[in-house]
């Protein structure tokens, strides 16, 4: 069972940077869906994938995954990037789930080719972590946009991988009677389920759980990044085996980390009491 791990786990590929960066304030990229922005200053190291597509609230469609997947897929070779945001360009939306009304357009084998396209895209980025948000008075958020942003951002949406991935978070129980009920939840339920890890309250701009989520990217920036990047794989892959290969993937992980610059680099800055300065190497 090691032997297909440790191909499967090997993470140190050769940097590939991306060939175009999108910016919401670029003429070429306003018209597209899927916009990637790379910070700069003290926040580099952080990308934003903007979603854009204002009129369907950011729905799920076919154009929308397209360039999506287009973005993940250059975004997943490209080192420079140490944290990645999701966020909408559309205020007071984040993502509306499916795109009903353009699925129900599709015949029955474009239906199934497009939510496997869309399966996989919630593969890509369903370990990732989570924000909800409530509104200026504290109040619950609407039940759709919460839904909306946990459904895209954990990969539950029916059909999609939804049946299985929720089990995993909330137990068979659980999950069984919000699947069956359809039952919709506001950002406080949405966390204490453990469905999100963070419900803000609103601002008057709409985007507090935009700055939560950028705070959070902040403390992650200092860390190192090989550690970083093998800790979330240890822990995706640990948690779809029995513990005693979770052990075994947790090993071939660290394996990885002890031949880099960054591990030494940490040692000396702890025994100089020192911030460490992580190269990636």
């Amino acid at each position: 069972m090691l032997r297909p791990l440790t191909s499967a786990l090997r993470l140190l590929r050769p940097w590939k940077p991306l060939q175009t960066r999108g910016c919401a304030s670029d003429g070429a990229a306003r018209g597209r869906e899927i916009q990637v922005r790379a910070l700069e200053g003290p926040d580099q190291g952080i990308t934003e994938i903007l979603m854009n597509r204002p009129r369907a609230r950011n729905a799920l469609g076919n154009v929308f995954v397209r360039e999506l997947l287009e973005a993940l897929a250059q975004l997943r070779e490209d080192r420079q990037v140490r944290v990645l945001l999701f966020r909408s360009a559309v205020k007071g939306v984040f993502c509306a789930g499916a795109d009903l009304k353009e699925r129900e357009q599709m015949s029955e084998a474009e239906v199934e080719v497009f939510v496997q396209r869309l399966r996989g895209m919630m593969t890509e980025i369903a370990p990732s972590t989570r924000l909800g948000t409530q509104n200026k008075k504290g109040e619950q958020k609407a039940s759709t946009a919460v839904m909306g942003l946990i459904e895209t951002t954990r990969g539950l949406l029916p059909g999609a991988g939804g049946t299985q991935r929720l089990p995993r978070c909330l137990g068979v129980a659980l999950a069984k009677e919000l699947i069956f009920t359809g039952r919709r939840l506001s950002g406080t339920q949405a966390q204490v389920l453990g469905l999100v890890n963070h419900a803000v309250v609103q601002n008057e701009e709409g985007n507090a759980a935009y700055h939560r989520a950028r705070a959070l990217a902040q403390e992650i920036l200092p860390q190192a990044p090989i550690a970083v990047r093998l800790s979330k794989v240890a822990i995706d892959r640990g948690m779809e085996v029995d513990i005693a290969s979770g052990m075994a993937i947790e090993g071939i992980c660290y394996a990885q980390n002890i031949p880099t610059q960054d591990r030494l680099e940490g040692m000396a800055a702890f025994r100089e009491k020192r911030p460490p300065k992580f190269v990636g190497k």
